[in-house]
């Protein structure tokens, strides 16, 4: 009923930038939270950033000033630009919708995208 689709993964140096995308497709009606989580080898995923569709957003203190999450609500499509980048950053990171209203069905929870890999090298 509901895909996510991310982009823009890679390979980058530290301290360089990367920028992530993902789009939501489907019959939604709205969309509560996007946001973006990380999972690095033999650890647990974990929150990088989320907005809600008011525009609040919430991110990790370790990615604090470095990384900046938007969405744009017409488009259903959430955005995660990373400066400043560690080799810390490297994991596999996954969109992730919450709460979505669907066309036909009413609310369904916690759709997650396929995953991108960021890797940072020092």
């Amino acid at each position: 009923q509901v895909q996510l689709v991310e982009s823009g993964g890679g390979l980058v140096q530290a301290g360089g930038s990367l920028r992530l995308s993902c789009t939501a497709s489907g019959s939604i009606f709205s969309i509560n939270a996007m946001g973006w989580y990380r999972q690095a080898p033999g650890k647990q995923r974990e929150l990088v950033a989320r907005i809600t569709s008011d525009g609040t957003t919430t991110s990790a203190d370790s990615v604090k000033g470095r990384f900046t999450i938007s969405r744009d609500n017409t488009k259903n499509t959430v955005s995660l630009q990373m400066n400043s980048l560690k080799p810390e950053d490297t994991a596999v990171y996954y969109c992730h919708a919450n709460r979505v209203l669907i066309a036909g069905v009413g609310y369904e929870y916690d759709y997650w995208g396929q995953g991108t890999q960021v890797t940072v090298s020092s």
